[in-house]
């Protein structure tokens, strides 16, 4: 008798995190660490992240920094440091159209964690908040953050794709090296499936009744990101306010570009460029995805449905090239 070779399997966990939920799915080979270890590994960097940048918590360190008046400095560490430095190089890329000071506009406009109700505020009121803003106003200096205004961040356009980076790090450690991991729709999908095929990824068309598979596309070794204004938005007088904010108006993007998906190795950048790129709009993100060579879908809304657009680089890197 021949015994069994034990062969892998693939194990698969998830759970609540960030107001959303996160999922795992990972090939346990033989002898390798069991789901319950796993998972132990991936709560502990997601509690990590929620205790940074949660503006939800009282006691995060976003929520510390954000209480300080004009002109104080907050300790912070390495992780917070990577993402404000990323923050502060897409408001400078973009002119300020992306800009992690947006949290006095989201509560204003009531999609932050001091909002009341979604409205159109006063216009008096809107110019107060704006004097609360601007990433000029935030600045480094050695291990501190500093601000010369009382303006109060928001990292919730990076930080999952950060927490994916991480969590990827971390299981790769464990000698895990092939996993999808999520974490509120930000993915990265590493090495393959147990029987050697491709981890395979839905980009979904946006429509106002439901979402459907657009692209099935095989990812490996990439992010995916994808940033859309039909989930978070309110409509008064027929207008619609979506949740992604252009910082250099003060107010929702109201321009026609419904999604967009970035693609890349890092699902931090995945993550800080999907959002960018629906802040330009369909022409600008249109020419910056160009001339930056983001691999991007860029999903605009017409007169009766929606078209779609994929820069060069998203057909190289569907293609595998």
């Amino acid at each position: 008798m021949s015994a069994c070779k034990p062969t892998p399997t693939l194990e698969r966990f998830g759970g609540p995190t960030m107001g959303s939920s996160y999922s795992i799915q990972y090939v346990r080979q033989p002898g390798g660490p069991a789901p319950e270890q796993v998972q132990a590994a991936v709560e502990s960097i997601l509690q990590a992240i929620d205790a940074h940048y949660s503006t939800y918590r009282g006691d995060s360190i976003v929520s510390r920094f954000n209480q300080l008046p004009a002109n104080q400095c907050l300790p912070i560490d390495a992780d917070m440091l990577e993402l404000v430095t990323f923050g502060q190089h897409l408001a400078e890329q973009s002119q300020g159209a992306f800009d992690l000071t947006v949290e006095p506009l989201l509560d204003l406009w009531g999609f932050g964690p001091q909002a009341r109700e979604m409205q159109v505020p006063e216009p008096q009121a809107l110019a107060r908040a704006r004097l609360r803003m601007g990433y000029r106003h935030l600045r480094l200096e050695g291990e501190a953050l500093c601000k010369d205004a009382a303006i109060e961040l928001d990292f919730n356009s990076i930080a999952a794709g950060h927490a994916v980076d991480l969590i990827a790090q971390r299981l790769r450690a464990m000698g895990i090296d092939n996993f999808l991991a999520e974490a509120t729709g930000e993915l990265k999908a590493v090495g393959r499936k147990p029987d050697g095929s491709a981890w395979r990824v839905a980009l979904e068309l946006p429509r106002e009744d439901r979402q459907i598979a657009r692209q099935v596309i095989d990812v490996q070794d990439l992010a995916v990101s994808t940033s859309g204004d039909y989930r978070h938005y309110f409509e008064d007088n027929g207008q619609r306010y979506s949740h992604t904010f252009d910082a250099r108006l003060g107010r929702p993007v109201a321009h026609d570009l419904a999604a967009v998906t970035v693609l890349d190795a890092s699902a931090l950048l995945a993550d800080g460029y999907s959002t960018l790129l629906l802040i330009l709009g369909p022409q600008q993100g249109w020419d910056f995805a160009i001339a930056h060579g983001i691999a991007a879908v860029l999903v605009t809304r017409v007169e009766g449905g929606f078209v779609s657009r994929s820069t060069p680089a998203f057909e190289r890197r569907v293609k595998g090239e």
